[in-house]
């Protein structure tokens, strides 16, 4: 018998896990991929000049196994052993309406492929579903997340810098990292142009400076290689595996199981407590129960709805914790596919050292102080960088000795600007459990039902517009731009199936991220959010995990579990 079972190990799950251990629980982390090294299962030592094919994948292999994966940005073949194969881990959608559910199945899960923007969540966002109606009322205001914002940051490192915008508000930063030339001349028009913009560093989860926690887990300040997303074997930026779970792991309390899918969890009705869960073997199909006094589902969004749609039973018959019927609802991506960007004239003498992990941003300034004709915002990002060799390859014709030269200079500056924007709760926009199709350990798969809305459709063409308006202010020649949303998922940010909110007719989780239906079933992961905000949502998600396992603590204390 453990204290906690957390099901997931990736930036929520490698938090609670942490946190239970750390106050003296004996905690079970449930993992459904295979087992990752740190450091020893990275390939971050390959250069991009080095990557085989330049980083591309056999286009025989991606259409057979990653038609959905490769369509992130990141995928590569240094890193295509972090993505699923779509062809082993199939799921559903309406005709007409893709999703492209990106999924990394591996012990610390996304938490190594994220981007590592850290953005903390404002009041404007926790209150914004009651302001205007759409979705439920967060439980929470941010002065409930605030300590634990402090506390995650201080903790996992984010570098940044302080701007004092109540929209986004700042944080525990680290050094910042540096704006090159171009990127700084683009900051002085754009705030000289468009009052009530500003352009900052990113504030981003890579070490710029290492503090003593820090680097007592190994961890090592960045090098400004760029290979994030191939893992990094200095620790250098955030993830279960250079952090939460090495730190877990310290106190002698974590016991860490992989290739364990949760089927399902378990429900005793006499108590209404959940007593554990049952797990499939993913290498042997073998059923397992594991058994805890409280049970964490992390698994992340689509995963925790399908795991509660499957916990039915004659007295829960639509599901565990769903007497709203709110579970696998108002499911949330962010509405990307906004963008611009164009050659920047000018500064041909100047360079920049290094390859900076982070694009600069702009955080959201429409409906901060006014109203437009749509609801919530948007955010930019933007970088300038000098076309390097892969792209001077380009400029011309020729081969030998004269094209080999031409890639030895750098080429012209560029600019990119693009949007990411809220999406708009919607509880048509959903998760279900297929009615016939299995996968090949025999669960449902799910079925994902989302598409955009009105709201989200004008956010995307007003943040278009703000992107090439930003470039032809700068002096850029626009040389490409977006052409409408992206397709649902492509943001890698869904959330919301099983939502946070004040009424439990209405909602999932409460202020606590405990079920309303059963005290002692947390969620923590993007299914808990009740908005999607503009803002990335992982340091929203380590703050509450942090917090509800921190409260689920003093509660078993208590005897209210």
């Amino acid at each position: 018998m453990f204290d906690a079972i957390v099901v997931g190990s990736g930036i929520s799950g490698g938090w609670v896990a942490k946190e239970l251990t750390e106050k003296g629980l004996k905690v079970l982390v449930l993992e459904r991929g295979r087992n990752i090294e740190h450091g020893t299962d990275y390939n971050d030592g390959l250069m991009p000049w080095e990557q085989e094919n330049e980083g591309r994948v056999n286009e025989d292999e991606v259409a057979r196994d990653y038609a959905i994966q490769s369509t992130t940005y990141p995928f590569s073949s240094a890193n295509k052993n972090f993505w699923v194969k779509d062809s082993e881990h199939p799921y559903s959608t309406p005709d007409g309406k893709p999703f492209e559910w990106i999924r990394g199945f591996h012990l610390g899960g996304r938490s190594l492929m994220w981007g590592r923007m850290s953005l903390r969540l404002s009041d404007l966002d926790f209150a914004a579903n009651k302001k205007d109606g759409n979705g439920s009322d967060w439980p929470i205001r941010y002065a409930d997340l605030a300590p634990w914002y402090d506390h995650v940051e201080a903790f996992a490192g984010v570098s940044g810098s302080k701007a004092g915008l109540s929209q986004l508000p700042d944080g525990d930063f680290l050094k910042p990292m540096g704006m090159n030339d171009v990127e700084a001349d683009f900051k002085k028009k754009i705030e000289a142009q468009f009052p009530g913009r500003t352009v900052i560093p990113p504030r981003v989860a890579n070490l710029t400076e290492v503090r003593d926690h820090q680097a007592e887990l190994g961890r090592a300040p960045c090098q400004f290689r760029a290979q994030c997303h191939n893992g990094c074997s200095f620790g250098a930026y955030f993830s279960s595996l250079s952090a939460t779970l090495p730190a877990a792991m310290k106190t002698g309390n974590l016991t860490v199981i992989t290739d364990a899918i949760v089927h399902s969890v378990i429900h005793d009705t006499k108590s209404n407590r959940v007593t554990g869960v049952r797990v499939i073997d993913a290498k042997t199909k073998k059923g397992k129960t594991y058994n805890a006094k409280m049970v964490f589902l992390n698994a992340s969004t689509i995963p925790t709805a399908q795991i509660l749609l499957a916990s039915k039973s004659e007295a829960n018959p639509n599901g565990l914790a769903n007497s709203s019927d709110m579970v696998g609802r108002n499911l949330m991506d962010h509405v990307g596919g906004a963008f611009a960007f164009g050659m920047y004239p000018g500064f041909e003498d100047r360079y920049y050292s290094g390859r900076r992990p982070q694009a600069n941003i702009i955080p959201r300034f429409r409906n901060v102080d006014s109203q437009e004709d749509y609801l919530r915002g948007y955010g930019m990002g933007l970088m300038a960088f000098r076309a390097n060799w892969q792209m001077t390859a380009n400029f011309g014709v020729g081969i030998g000795a004269a094209a080999k030269e031409r890639m030895r200079k750098p080429g012209p500056w560029f600019m990119f600007v693009g949007g990411t924007g809220e999406m708009l709760p919607n509880r048509e926009n959903r998760v279900t459990l297929h009615a016939t199709r299995k996968d090949k350990w025999g669960m449902p798969i799910p079925h994902i039902d989302i598409s955009h809305g009105d709201n989200d459709r004008k956010i995307n063409t007003a943040a278009q517009a703000d992107a090439e308006a930003m470039l032809k202010a700068a002096g850029a020649q626009i040389m490409g731009k977006g052409k409408g949303p992206s397709t649902p998922g492509n943001a890698i940010h869904e959330m919301g199936t099983a939502h946070m909110g004040v009424d439990p007719k209405t909602s999932v989780l409460n202020k606590y991220n405990q079920t309303h239906d059963i005290p002692n079933l947390f969620i923590t992961d993007g299914a808990a959010m009740a908005s999607s905000a503009n803002q990335n949502p992982s340091l929203t998600y380590m703050a509450l995990s942090a917090r509800a396992a921190h409260f689920a603590v003093e509660f078993l204390k208590a005897g209210k579990l």
